[in-house]
Formats: C-alpha cells, sequence, structure tokens
C-alpha cells in the first residue's frame, strides 16, 4: 500500500517532541509548550533538548557563555557571505553560511559542542547577511544579550526593548522543535547515511525553505496587506476561495484543532504588536475560519503558527523576507538534537517506492 508524504507512517521513536495533532498539544521533552513559553528563555529550552533535562541556574549561565563565546564566524565562511549578491534571498544566504561553516569546521562533529556552535552561529549568519546586503557595517555579538537579543542587536545594531525582548524569545521557544516534520526528517535522514552535523543542517534549511513548511510567514503579511482593512476581509476572503487560492497561515499538515503555538503568538500579538495590525489579522482570521468551515465542512482548518507569527515579528522590527530565516535560527536547536539523537542509534533510513513505470521494453540497438 503506497502511502503519500508518509501521512501516518511511524518511522522511529524520541524523545525530544510530541505533537499531538487531535489534542492540539505540543510537548518538548515532557513539557507542555504553554509552561515553556511562559517560563523558559530559548536557552533553557536548547538545554532542554540536548540534555533531555531543565538547566539549573549555573547551567543556564554556563550555556549562555558558552553560546555566546561561539557566536561569531570562521573568516572564510564570512568571506562566503561577503561574495553573495546583494538580492540573495536570506534562506539561500543562511544554507550556503551553514555549509560554509561546516567547510571551516575540520574533524568530526556530530556532538554537544558543535551543536551549540551551529545553534549561535546560525543568527550571526542571518545577521550578517543582512548587513552587508545593506552595505552596512556588521555589528558584533554581545555577550551580555541572551539569544534572541543578541539577533535582534546584530540586526538592527540598537538594544532592543523589553516587549521585543519578550516577544522574540516566545517566538524562539516556540518553534524550537515539532516532531517529525519536513526538515527534521532532511537532517534525520542525512544524519542516518554517516554524513556530518553540518550537511543535515544545511539540508534542514533547504526544506524549511519551501512554502509548503517554513515559507509562509511574510506571506501572511502579503496577504494581510492585500485586504487592506477588516471591512474588506469577507469580500476579499470569498473572492479568494472561489479562485481555489489558498488562505495563509490556515490549516495544519498535523493539528486537526487549534495550534497551540499559535494561541500563545495572537496573545502576544494582542499584548504588543500594531494595534490595527492585530485588528484585521484577528479579523481576517475570525473570517477566513468561518467562510473555510462553509466551503469544506469536512475538513478540520484552524490557523497555524505562522499566521499570528508575521504579527509578532513585524512587531519585533524584523524584514519580512528574515521571517523564515528567523524560524531557523530556533529550529536549528531542535534540528541539532535531531541529529545527535538520530546519531546515537543509527540506521540508514532508507524507505521503498513502489514502481508504476513500463516494462518488458527491448531497447533498439542502432
Amino acid at each position: 500500500m503506497v502511502t503519500k508524504g508518509l501521512q501516518n507512517i511511524v518511522i522511529g521513536t524520541t524523545n525530544l517532541s510530541l505533537v499531538e495533532g487531535e489534542k492540539g498539544q505540543l510537548v518538548f521533552r515532557g513539557y507542555e509548550i504553554q509552561d515553556l513559553a511562559r517560563h523558559a528563555t530559548f536557552e533553557q529550552v536548547a538545554y532542554l533538548l540536548w540534555h533531555g533535562k531543565q538547566p539549573s541556574d549555573a547551567e543556564t549561565r554556563a550555556l549562555r557563555q558558552d553560546m555566546a563565546r561561539h557566536r561569531a564566524l570562521p573568516a572564510d565562511a564570512l568571506n562566503v557571505l561577503r561574495a553573495l549578491p546583494a538580492n540573495t534571498e536570506p534562506m539561500d544566504a543562511l544554507r550556503t553560511g551553514v555549509s560554509a561553516i561546516g567547510a571551516a569546521t575540520p574533524g568530526t562533529n556530530i556532538d554537544l559542542e558543535h551543536a551549540l556552535a551551529l545553534t549561535a552561529q546560525v543568527a550571526t549568519v542571518i545577521a550578517a547577511f543582512h548587513r552587508l546586503r545593506q552595505n552596512l557595517e556588521l555589528v558584533p555579538p554581545r555577550a551580555d544579550l541572551d539569544h534572541g537579543s543578541n539577533y535582534l542587536f546584530m540586526i538592527s545594531g540598537k538594544e532592543p526593548t523589553a516587549a521585543q525582548r519578550k516577544m522574540i524569545n516566545a517566538y524562539l521557544v516556540l518553534l524550537a522543535d515539532h516532531g517529525m516534520n519536513a526538515s527534521t526528517f532532511t537532517a534525520r535522514v542525512i544524519t542516518s547515511t554517516g554524513s556530518d552535523l553540518y550537511s543535515a543542517i544545511t539540508g534542514a534549511v533547504g526544506a524549511l525553505k519551501g512554502p509548503l513548511h517554513g515559507g509562509a510567514p511574510s506571506k501572511v503579511l502579503d496577504m494581510l496587506d492585500a485586504i487592506g482593512t477588516p471591512e474588506n476581509a469577507e469580500t476579499w476572503i470569498r473572492s479568494a476561495l472561489a479562485r481555489k487560492e489558498r488562505l495563509m497561515g490556515f490549516g495544519h499538515r498535523v493539528y486537526k484543532t487549534t495550534d497551540p503555538r499559535a494561541e500563545i503568538l495572537r496573545e502576544i500579538a494582542r499584548e504588543y504588536s500594531d494595534p490595527a495590525i492585530f485588528r484585521l489579522a484577528q479579523t481576517v482570521e475570525d473570517t477566513g475560519l468561518e467562510l473555510l468551515h462553509q466551503a469544506k465542512p469536512d475538513q478540520r482548518l484552524y490557523t497555524n503558527v505562522e499566521f499570528y507569527s508575521a504579527a509578532v515579528m513585524h512587531a519585533v522590527g524584523l524584514p519580512r523576507d528574515l521571517f523564515t530565516a528567523t524560524f531557523a535560527a530556533s529550529r536549528t536547536a531542535g534540528w541539532s538534537a535531531h541529529v545527535l539523537e538520530q546519531a546515537a542509534d543509527n540506521r540508514l533510513i532508507r524507505p521503498d517506492v513502489e514502481y508504476v513505470g513500463p516494462m518488458g521494453l527491448t531497447w533498439n540497438a542502432a
């Protein structure tokens, strides 16, 4: 029996995260995502994913220091970023940057130190490329800032506000891992071949770039721009559905109820984002869900994490073409944890495929 997209096919076990699509539940190492989003820092969640336990205060301080120490890029990798055209897409620059870091990092590298270092460096790659493409001086990382705050600082050159710090930390926590999604599966397949950490994460970045996976947050803002005002929402959405167009930020491959990350981001957006943008987003959400349920009553469609991610990242001050790369800055913690888990108990991932082509042909020799 062929199962396209491997839907509902279990290919292994993991201790890292649980996605319960029917319940709208997301768990990291036993901790509910709502608890982590309220109380944990991104560094603590990364530690949890890598080590399997909540860090002590001393372990949290040590991890922050280690990540700060690893933020600088190898000179050769930075030169590769400098050589890229200014109009390079940020995800292409990130993919190239991760590969360049790997080329500049000799030896065996599937270990905690390299996982930590790359998670720190991915944020630097994004920020450095963003500054380079604008012909701006690079902003050196600051060891006194946490991961998310330093990321925003390296991009803008300005220390983020308290609200921006809270928003970016919550976003990074929420996106750090999410079961066997397409990019994580890609990283584990590459790891299963005996390849290295940097190849696995390079492949994961390539998978995340796709609009069916992580490439949609900026398109949510594009949709909101096109709608313009709450009063236009119903007319615009009805027209889009009549043209069989996809509503960006609606629906999820796994969740058959509300995405718990979307609920958390909605409340963050309600508190911190531009009130006009939030009002428009909320109207589009309510109207879109009503019309989708009318048009497709047999499908359980809800807004996903990308819908309110757009409002939150806009409020943080990020350019919209950096939204997916920022997703990667968070998910590198989860990707690298999956690489470590795969390598610790490895078997080559090699599914089968049903051949449906012709048979019995004879080659016509000249």
